[in-house]
């Protein structure tokens, strides 16, 4: 039988106009995002919907990237497809965890906001970068990267891209390092900070003291955790998952095989661009990817798949 993993992109899959087909054609969507602009007092039609600056500050960026990927996931869910499981890409987690039924959509949007508020201030600018390593193994990044002092991988994407972070010069010296060890290209990526190092171990305590104010409910589904590339189907595990998240590694390619070895053979991407669907089709081939990005893409995904 098959199975049906919904999935959601992190941090730089943002984009200007993001969901405002959504909001002109669906009143499910307009109150997600009203509801947003209501919660946080921040004009979310302006931020999303327009040019501007703020859509790619990490405080401005968590928000709206949640608001419009549960904007969609409210008029799939309402147009009757349905998940058996749910993953996100670092910050999607948390729209994993609100669509498998752990945490309300105005919980997702406000934590995500002080969570963003937190990472964007966890290291001055300038000390911390990333970048992104391709036509490495994990394991063989692992064996340059380890003997430098502040620097880890931040992400394993999929076979042959990984991201690495840390200090600003800890970095620079693992690309150099890795580029003599036969990395294709070491890329500097445009991040506002070091995510998931242990330089934001002191963000994620301060989430973890967000976190407890948080109500969440039993899980209708289970979901995927970036930290253990775990399935999670006790929301009890979640609070302290989520505040470890900042700070250790993103295992998105090892969640995915874990879905494909339970048997999922149809994954949805719900949130703007196609990140997710890039990787995909480097872990595994033989799985069937689906977007919604777009009104348009709905009535494809439905009409398929339901």
């Amino acid at each position: 039988m098959s199975k049906i993993a919904f999935m959601f992109p992190g941090q730089g899959a943002q984009k200007a106009g993001m969901g405002k087909d959504f909001y002109e054609q669906s009143e499910t969507a307009r109150n997600v995002i009203d509801k947003a602009t209501e919660l946080l007092d921040i004009d979310m039609k302006a931020l999303c919907f327009e040019e501007n600056d703020k859509l790619d500050q990490t405080e401005y960026t968590q928000a709206a990237l949640v608001t419009v990927c549960l904007a969609m996931e409210h008029v799939v869910r309402e147009r009757g497809l349905k998940a058996d499981v749910t993953a996100g890409l670092s910050l999607g987690e948390y729209c994993a965890i609100a669509s498998a039924g752990g945490m309300s959509t105005e919980d997702a949007i406000t934590t995500v906001r002080k969570r963003g508020i937190l990472m964007q201030n966890a290291v001055p600018d300038g000390k911390g970068s990333m970048a992104a390593v391709l036509g490495m193994t994990g394991e063989d990044i692992e064996k340059v990267v380890d003997p430098i002092d502040g620097v880890t991988i931040a992400n394993y994407n999929c076979p042959g891209q990984i991201v690495i972070t840390g200090w600003k010069e800890s970095v620079e010296q693992a690309s150099e390092a890795l580029k003599a060890a036969g990395a294709k290209r070491v890329m500097p990526l445009n991040v506002s900070g070091p995510f998931h190092s242990p330089m934001l171990e002191e963000a994620g305590r301060e989430l973890g003291q967000v976190l407890a104010g948080v109500q969440l409910s039993p899980l209708e589904i289970p979901y995927v955790t970036n930290v253990t590339a775990g399935y999670v189907a006790d929301i009890s595990e979640t609070k302290a998952l989520l505040a470890t998240q900042v700070a250790s590694s993103v295992r998105w390619q090892q969640s995915v095989e874990n879905m494909i070895a339970d048997g999922v053979d149809t994954f949805v991407e719900i949130g703007p661009g196609k990140t997710l669907a890039g990787f995909m089709r480097k872990i595994n081939r033989d799985v069937t990817v689906y977007n919604v990005g777009t009104w348009e893409d709905v009535d494809k995904v439905v009409s398929e798949l339901c």
